[in-house]
């Protein structure tokens, strides 16, 4: 009877252990959450003309800074290796639809990545852009905004100036941020 009641300690023991070490393993392996995006875009000190650039989307389609005056623009520079880029794009999109047939778009600058990889990319997120990607493959457009890190987000008037620009990850679908872009939208030219 001694023996027995030992086999049942020693098996309640082991039950307690793998527990433990289960807890453990998912107290060292949880992924933490993600952070809270801000909505802060800072507005820039006096407003630049944005450096004119023509990239090409997937499908091999033209889009350049030239060809958008008249619009308020939001061009934000990321990359598929950036966990705030993925984090944020599901905004962006809220953002765009929001804005649809109004004098408004965003444009994804993917930064040195092949189309492919972004494409698979793409099919991996929560929501999927519907707004233009372009891809900057060397990297030239970014250097030409001084693009420091990713993601970058610049946001244009309809002169094509810089007026806002924002490091980091935000959240674009955010009441401040669409007050932004429509008055923006109401500025005269």
């Amino acid at each position: 009877m001694h023996l027995q009641g030992r086999r049942v300690n020693d098996r309640a023991a082991r039950v307690i252990a793998i527990l433990w070490l289960l807890l453990l393993a998912g107290v060292v392996f949880a992924q933490p959450a993600e952070p809270e995006l801000g909505h802060q875009l800072n507005p820039v000190k006096e407003p630049v003309p944005a450096p004119d650039f023509t990239l090409r989307d997937m499908d091999d389609r033209a889009y350049s800074i030239r060809d958008l005056r008249g619009s308020v623009v939001m061009l934000n520079f990321w990359a598929t290796w950036c966990p705030p880029c993925r984090h944020e794009m599901p905004s962006l999109e809220a953002l765009y639809r929001k804005f649809s047939g109004e004098a408004f778009t965003v444009i994804g600058i993917n930064e040195w990545e092949d189309p492919d990889l972004v494409f698979a990319y793409m099919g991996d997120l929560s929501v999927f852009p519907t707004f233009p990607i372009v891809y900057d493959r060397d990297g030239d457009v970014s250097v030409a905004y001084g693009v420091k890190g990713l993601p970058t987000t610049y946001l244009l008037n309809r002169n094509g100036d810089i007026v806002y620009r924002a490091v980091g990850g935000r959240n674009f679908d955010h009441p401040e941020v669409e007050k932004t872009i429509r008055a923006l939208l109401e500025e005269r030219n």
